[in-house]
């Protein structure tokens, strides 16, 4: 008798957590603290998607203070620095993984490495140079879990699904506007180890804006939410031993808010949520 798959674990969680207008928005506490909202989430859900590892390298030091503080459970995506997405050094690129790779080494160690991502920009568009670059990133950073989100759907080809496939290397699925050139939302699975999702919101007026609080302005309906539930994440949960999912709208709190509903969304689906805290009443 052939023996089944696992059942498939996702953990939903919300793409950066350090917000102050999380606070007057009513999701942490009035006069939480900087220092003291990791704690708090860490409470509510079991990963978080860090986002200052793009502005700047990660250290080891402070890396192993966000471990302790979150508590043992609690899993960690990563973003890859972007002087290695949307800044790159043709020639000191090699020495940035480096650094990168010590830098996240405390969650390697721990088993708390969801996954790496490589968030490309939408100027990344699918040209030799960048193919041959793309490739070599991946072969560096070998053999991390990587997600790769694309942002320009010039990558939206089955030659690209059938590569990220050989490096067992998740491609993100994401909703966004419904904008010409933008990648568009896939349930194509390019790694039977995890999926990853990303919502960034519908806002297509402030999309191009340049102002991330007009970008990120959105708050799903719970139809909308229920929709990839049914027709996205269920198929791909189906074919995956984990799934990771994250809301980016961080705007007025609504990311933590719709991740929430997604928590419940998937319970009631039968789909197997891990690592949710003292709010949802799920499994740690």
């Amino acid at each position: 008798m052939i023996a089944s798959m696992p059942k498939c674990r996702i953990r939903v969680g919300t793409s950066g957590y350090s917000y102050n207008e999380w606070v007057e928005a009513g999701f942490y506490p009035p006069g939480t603290s900087g220092g003291q909202m990791l704690s708090y989430y860490a409470g509510i859900f079991g990963i978080t998607e860090l986002n200052y590892t793009w502005y700047q390298m990660p250290k080891a030091e402070s890396i192993s203070r966000m471990l302790k503080t979150a508590g043992i459970d609690f899993m960690f995506a990563a973003k890859l620095t972007r002087t290695l997405t949307h800044e790159i050094d043709p020639i000191a690129w090699q020495g940035q993984v480096t650094r990168y790779r010590d830098g996240i080494a405390p969650l390697v160690q721990s088993g708390r490495l969801a996954a790496i991502l490589v968030q490309l920009p939408p100027f990344f568009n699918r040209s030799t140079e960048n193919r041959r670059y793309l490739s070599a990133l991946l072969e560096a950073l070998r053999p991390l879990p990587v997600a790769v989100e694309f942002r320009h759907d010039s990558w939206a080809l089955d030659r690209v699904f059938n590569g990220l496939a050989r490096y067992r290397v998740a491609m993100a699925s994401v909703d966004t506007p419904r904008l010409p050139g933008l990648f568009p939302p896939t349930d194509i699975l390019t790694s039977p180890d995890f999926f990853y999702i990303r919502f960034h919101g519908r806002n297509a007026a402030g999309w191009r804006s340049g102002n991330m609080q007009n970008q990120f302005d959105y708050n799903y309906t719970e139809a909308e939410l229920a929709q990839w539930v049914d027709h996205r994440i269920a198929p791909m949960a189906s074919r995956a031993k984990a799934g990771f999912i994250f809301f980016n709208n961080h705007v007025r709190a609504q990311a933590p808010a719709n991740a929430r509903t997604m928590i419940r969304l998937l319970t009631e689906s039968g789909l197997s949520v891990a690592g949710s805290g003292r709010e949802s009443g799920h499994e740690r």
